[in-house]
């Protein structure tokens, strides 16, 4: 069953989707109606996914986001947005989120979402990936510029089909080697390449050349 923290600042809204996930099996482990309530019940609770509202009171979305991976890198954050062109998802994804879905999204699209999200996956389509790493190059801001040469050809695969969204069980499963050692191989990669967490990951494949999402 999979564990899920709503995080958003219209009750309304929360038990529209509370209804929903349940519905469907998951479980709603708990409410924030700010950021800072959800840094405290993600802590306390450690929930397989947060889905996560961008503007919110005294806490928004993204500085919340930023310190539930700071104190978990772990945590699986999808972002909730009203427009696919929103600023602060870019942020928010940077950061580390594992992508976003829109509040207009219909509900087998955010059921789908939550389930990639959880099975380890990251949300990220070619034009967010783009607009992303768009944006690291307007700021100034760049990811690692180590060359994957430095990647032995299994850390390479590796690393390719977690850009391409496959989770720790099914890349293990691929290359018939064991979800450990998918773990510990990620972690040596992400030493190597100075990188953070999964998202930056695959935004550095996508830009190596060692990945596309097409």
């Amino acid at each position: 069953m999979i564990r899920v923290l709503l995080v958003d600042d219209h009750a309304l809204f929360r038990q529209g989707l509370r209804s929903l996930l349940e519905s469907e099996g998951m479980r709603v482990i708990g409410e924030a109606a700010n950021g800072r309530e959800a840094i405290r019940y993600a802590a306390d609770t450690h929930p397989d996914v947060i889905l996560m509202d961008i503007q919110m009171p005294e806490l928004d979305g993204v500085k919340a986001t930023q310190s539930i991976l700071e104190i978990d890198p772990n945590s699986k954050v999808i972002m909730i947005t009203m427009y696919r062109q929103d600023r602060y998802v870019f942020e928010a994804v940077k950061a580390g989120a594992r992508g976003y879905i829109l509040k207009d999204a219909d509900a087998n699209t955010l059921i789908d979402a939550i389930r990639r999200v959880a099975g380890g996956e990251a949300l990220l389509d070619a034009d967010m990936a783009q607009n992303v790493l768009d944006d690291f190059r307007d700021k100034r801001e760049e990811l690692p510029s180590e060359k994957h040469a430095d990647l032995n050809e299994r850390e390479t695969m590796i690393l390719k089909l977690l850009a391409q969204g496959f989770s720790n069980q099914d890349i293990a499963l691929r290359l018939d080697i064991s979800e450990k050692t998918v773990r510990n191989r990620l972690s040596e990669i992400f030493t190597k390449l100075q990188l953070n967490n999964r998202t930056q990951a695959a935004l550095y494949a996508i830009r190596e050349g060692i990945a596309n999402l097409d």
